[in-house]
């Protein structure tokens, strides 16, 4: 599964559409790291560079792969956070009441 980056029209991502609110919740940050890792990989020039990229991250050059590829069903929550951390990306966490 690649991740989805779109909103529905009631403002939510749309793994809300597609799953259950909690599931959809965790897709959400998932994709959202995914997607910043992403990111920061591009800016970092480390495309071309996957060893380099995986050294800073901590991990395989087949992991950078993977994210560079949006593989989000290859990455738990716990992890995507840690790799952001090591990218200096800094995670933070919001909590707001429906």
């Amino acid at each position: 599964m690649r991740f989805i980056t779109g909103h529905t029209t009631r403002g939510k991502s749309v793994f809300y559409d597609l799953f259950a609110e909690s599931e959809a919740a965790e897709l959400e940050m998932r994709a959202i790291l995914l997607q910043a890792l992403t990111t920061w990989l591009h800016n970092q020039k480390m495309t071309q560079a996957a060893a380099a990229a995986a050294e800073v991250l901590g991990t395989t050059q087949a992991r950078v792969s993977d994210i560079k590829r949006g593989k989000i069903n290859q990455f738990s929550l716990d992890l995507l956070v840690k790799l952001a951390a090591r990218a200096g990306l800094h995670p933070r966490m919001k909590l707001e009441s429906s």
